[in-house]
């Protein structure tokens, strides 16, 4: 199994005012490809700073990351946006969907910054609708849908690029007990049967255990590793 994610030595600092803040030091760690890894660790303790870094949301400080054989910690804005629509799929606590359109635009929203026809959009769309158990809800507006339905609308957005990686922040945190298992299973068997890389940050020891590994932060540094 080859490596997907390569992160050496990153540190990340911030400064408030004049006082400069260390919330990342000196990690290193390597992600193989098809893996399902949380994060886990106390409020504060770098575990968003971590997966944003990875997602190319954000540099480090200091150190490299390279995804795919990619130095992405060395690419300019322009360059890193492109690189995060062709490789990465993002998943968050809230669902972030536009309130005015259908699940089914929704969902094509990443498509619109490719070269797609608008039948290829749809097409796209209505495979990663079908894929979340949602195919007919495809009209349907966010606020006629459930939380866990428009966090698995969410989540065909985030796939409807075929990207390699995905990187879930607290994707159960504003759900249901239920609601969750059921977003849960499905990012399980995107990993399982259709070879996605999942990072999840997550505060919920059950959302854990879906995982295959779980890392540890503790004040920024990856203190212990558990494999399921």
């Amino acid at each position: 199994m080859s490596t997907l994610v390569e992160i050496r030595d990153v540190s990340k600092t911030y400064a408030r005012g004049k006082q400069k803040v260390e919330v990342l030091h000196h990690v290193n760690l390597d992600i193989q490809q098809g893996d399902f890894l949380a994060l886990m660790g106390p409020s504060g303790s770098g575990k968003t700073t971590l997966l944003n870094l990875i997602g190319g949301l954000d540099s480090p400080s200091g150190g490299s990351i390279s995804v795919g054989g990619q130095r992405i910690d060395t690419l300019g804005g322009g360059a890193l946006a492109k690189w995060r629509a062709a490789n990465v799929g993002f998943i968050f606590q809230f669902y972030n969907l536009l309130p005015m359109l259908s699940a089914q635009k929704n969902v094509e929203v990443p498509l619109l910054l490719t070269g797609l026809s608008a039948a290829e959009r749809k097409r796209n769309a209505a495979i990663a609708l079908q894929l979340v158990g949602l195919a007919d809800r495809a009209s349907h507006k966010p606020t006629e849908l459930s939380g866990g339905q428009q966090q698995r609308v969410a989540i065909a957005r985030a796939i409807v690029s075929d990207p390699s990686l995905l990187v879930c922040d607290e994707p159960t945190g504003d759900l249901d007990r239920q609601s969750a298992e059921d977003v849960l299973g499905l990012l399980q068997v995107l990993n399982r049967e259709h070879g996605k890389t999942l990072i999840m940050v997550t505060h919920d020891p059950k959302a854990a255990e879906y995982a295959e590994q779980t890392l540890h932060l503790d004040k920024g540094t990856l203190v212990e590793q558990a494999t399921a």
